[in-house]
């Protein structure tokens, strides 16, 4: 041996492994002293198990060189190139000396002094060289061939690849050799992997050429080795950044964002991920300021390992993290930059023994190298991303933080589109849900039960909605319509045409003038939409567009009057027969004008089951809406069965995929006034009449049991009956009906409306409605197609 270095740790170990002598250049190098070493394993100062090459010679008693990874102190991880040799003369169990020293040979140096320039220009080639005879046994190498193997050439020197290591891929290196000596022609092979005399993994180019005489005969071969490990983490960061580029953004949703994030750097670069995103933005909240100085608390959004389970992991997914001030953490999220660290530095030391379990954590999986990169998009900070190392051997270096850093931004603007969009939805839908009516008030007409599914395919919000409307004289409108599109602009025109609806059915229009009044709301509408350009209200009529269907239900008269724009029509279950659709005229979706609604009349048995629905429920991506009318139908075959039940099953049955559109599903099951709680009085137009009503009342509030309701009846049914007599026509009639509350009704042939107005001093009249308005907790009118009725309700005595 030659040019030996001066050793720079010498450690003497028993064949049990137990630690013997401990040099004064072992503790310089790795921080113990020898009363901390010496009777301990020396194993406990590894931090990654022996080469196999290094096992195998250990085994066999013989002398071995490789690099090893050893524990620092303080927990770090120092990587040195170790010797073995066993000592002579200590009895059948040899004691090893264990050495730090590097040493330089020149191997196979056979030639006669004439060559010995060229021996030494192969011996000190930065690249590793070797040469293998004809029956590809090894004949001489380099220092670095013998520094990369493990081994002295003078141990090599007379076996194949595969005696000298008989693992994988010498196997394959032996075989290419073999191929090379049969056809004289160079082999060009790369792999990449762990050399036995190193602990860090690299990229080889290998070059494997023949030897060949002055006749062309083969005579060995020589195989030529370059480092391209550089190379190799070049394209691999490519290749995570082309990955990057395809798996991160692939919804717009926050966590599962963070975890496309973690599970593309797990797989290119890093054994450990984190993504802690601040809690606001998990929320898809904005992100708010990060106050200098104070603790940011931060919420665990993805982790991701090369181990089953992230047993790394201190938190799950979900919990709450909290960033002290002054801690690596919380600086990288206030500088905006990312930084590489190792456990044993100061400030990281801090942060990882303020957790019990974070310090547990790096000491078992012998964590040894972290970077910490902010999520940054369009200027603000979202969160902050940890990459961490234990089975690549390798420190995170500036490329790796480079790396980090593109496909980190990458994703924090997806995260930021993502946070974005939920606040956007959750805005629409709050918007939307808040212009759908609650719970449906309690009637006496109709059991009411409806569904209201929102799209489920990410698009944005619908414009579905439904209403169930008290009307006069115990009756019930049931509203369903549909504006085209989708979006805030979609939610907003259902809102306003919501509440059109609610304030043309307190004027107690009819279905069909109640669509055309919508009808022109939808063009108003439509033209106040557009820009203020000529002519464009006529170019873009329609663009604002809606369906609607409204209907009215009477319990005391059993019929229901209905009308549609453009909607499907509604489906009927008789308490005694099969579902079928009512044969409703179609009439144009709102907003087209200028064409007419009509309204049909149908009288229902007490019992019946009506439904209305919007087309998002029979009409999917999978079946034709005639198809859905059909399954909607056969949902329907039990009339008796609880609304709420029926409803569920209807879903069931018919949505046989995910449906594209907003659904609306309106069940009512109709009811009947009994004869008992109607009583009507035709009345003549003479104003002794008026007497005669108020007899008639009285008697029939007594029958009722309502005698504490007489005196302000009486009243009420002495105005109304006056104000038919003196400005109205004949018929006049005169109902009481007794539901929820008490409804009086006085009806005549006279369309014109009343109105109220405030008598003066010395009018001998005007003060009757004014009266009936004090008296009655509601009152109103509605035209007839004979004339019109005025009504006033009244609470029921208690």
């Amino acid at each position: 041996m030659e040019g030996r270095v001066p050793e720079d740790l010498a450690v003497v170990v028993d064949a049990g492994g137990a630690v013997l002598v401990w040099s004064a250049g072992a503790r310089r190098l790795l921080g113990y002293e020898p009363a901390e070493v010496v009777g301990r394993p020396a194993r406990s100062l590894l931090a990654a198990d022996l080469p196999a090459s290094a096992r195998r010679h250990l085994a066999a008693g013989h002398r071995w060189s490789t690099e090893v990874a050893l524990r620092h102190r303080d927990g770090d991880r120092v990587v040195v190139r170790l010797q073995g040799t066993p000592l002579a003369d200590t009895g059948p169990k040899p004691l090893w000396l264990v050495t730090g020293a590097a040493q330089t040979t020149v191997a196979g140096r056979d030639q006669p002094g004439a060559a010995a320039l060229w021996d030494l220009t192969l011996a000190q080639l930065p690249m590793p060289v070797a040469i293998y005879d004809r029956e590809a046994r090894f004949v001489a190498a380099n220092d670095v061939m013998s520094r990369i193997m493990g081994r002295p050439a003078a141990e090599m020197r007379g076996l194949t690849l595969w005696e000298i290591e008989p693992s994988f891929p010498f196997d394959v290196y032996d075989r290419l050799q073999r191929q090379v000596l049969r056809t004289g022609r160079t082999v060009f092979h790369e792999q990449h992997g762990q050399a036995p005399g190193e602990t860090r993994e690299h990229s080889w180019s290998m070059y494997f050429s023949a030897l060949k005489d002055e006749t062309g005969t083969v005579q060995g071969l020589s195989a030529i080795v370059f480092d391209t490990t550089e190379q190799y983490w070049a394209r691999r960061h490519l290749a995570v950044l082309n990955d990057a580029s395809m798996r991160i953004g692939t919804t717009l949703d926050v966590i599962r964002t963070a975890e496309e994030l973690a599970e593309v750097a797990v797989g290119g670069f890093a054994d450990f991920v984190t993504v802690d995103l601040l809690e606001s933005v998990a929320l898809g909240d904005e992100p708010e300021p990060l106050p200098p100085g104070r603790a940011v608390t931060v919420r665990r959004t993805a982790q991701r390992s090369v181990l089953p389970g992230c047993p790394e992991a201190v938190a799950d997914p979900g919990d709450p993290i909290r960033y002290p001030a002054g801690t690596p953490p919380l600086r990288a999220l206030l500088a905006g930059r990312g930084t590489r660290h190792t456990p044993g530095e100061p400030g990281m030391r801090e942060w990882i023994t303020s957790s019990q379990a974070r310090a547990d954590s790096v000491a078992r999986h012998m964590i040894h190298s972290v970077l910490m990169v902010p999520l940054r998009a369009r200027g603000v900070t979202l969160g902050l991303a940890h990459f961490l190392r234990h089975r690549t051997p390798e420190s995170f270096t500036e490329d790796d933080q480079r790396l980090a850093e593109e496909i980190v931004a990458r994703a924090a603007v997806s995260v930021d589109n993502a946070r974005r969009y939920t606040r956007e939805r959750r805005t629409a839908l709050a918007l939307q849900r808040s212009l759908l009516p609650g719970r449906p008030p309690g009637l006496v007409a109709t059991e009411v039960a409806y569904r209201y599914l929102p799209t489920g395919s990410g698009e944005d919000v619908g414009g579905d909605w439904f209403d169930v409307i008290p009307l006069s004289g115990a009756r019930v409108a049931l509203v369903v319509g549909d504006v085209v599109g989708h979006g805030i602009r979609a939610s907003a025109t259902m809102g306003r045409l919501r509440t059109a609806v609610r304030t043309l059915a307190d004027v107690d229009l009819a279905p069909d003038e109640l669509l055309t009044q919508l009808d022109d709301l939808v063009i108003r509408l439509d033209r106040e939409e557009g820009p203020d350009v000529p002519g464009r209200a006529e170019a873009t009529s329609g663009e604002v567009g809606a369906t609607c269907l409204y209907a009215v239900y009477d319990p005391v008269t059993r019929r229901c009057t209905m009308a549609r724009a453009g909607h499907p029509a509604p489906a009927l279950v008789p308490p005694d027969g099969a579902a079928r659709l009512l044969d409703l005229p179609a009439g144009p979706p709102l907003g087209l004008g200028g064409l007419p609604f009509e309204s049909a009349e149908v009288e229902l048995a007490e019992g019946s089951v009506l439904a209305l629905y919007t087309d998002g429920l029979v009409r999917t991506a999978g079946q034709d809406m005639e198809a859905g009318v059909g399954l909607l139908c056969r949902a329907l075959a039990d009339p008796a069965a609880p609304l709420e039940e029926t409803c569920d099953h209807v879903l069931r049955t018919v949505l046989t995929d995910r449906p594209g559109d907003d659904i609306v599903l309106l069940l009512a099951r109709t009811s009947a006034l009994d004869t008992a709680q109607v009583r009507t009085w035709q009345l003549p137009r003479h104003p002794a009449a008026v007497a005669g009503a108020r007899k008639m009342a009285c008697e029939q509030l007594e029958t009722w049991g309502l005698t504490d309701a007489s005196f302000a009846t009486e009243l009420i049914v002495s105005e109304l009956v006056t104000n038919a007599v003196r400005y109205g026509d004949s018929p006049i009639s005169l109902r009481l009906i007794r539901d929820t509350s008490l409804i009086c009704e006085v009806s005549d042939g006279s369309s014109t409306a009343p109105h109220l107005r405030r008598a003066r001093v010395y009018d001998e009249g005007g003060r009757g409605l004014l009266l009936v308005a004090q008296i009655a907790e509601r009152w109103g009118s509605r035209q007839t197609p004979t004339g019109k009725t005025i009504w006033a309700e009244q609470p029921l005595p208690a």
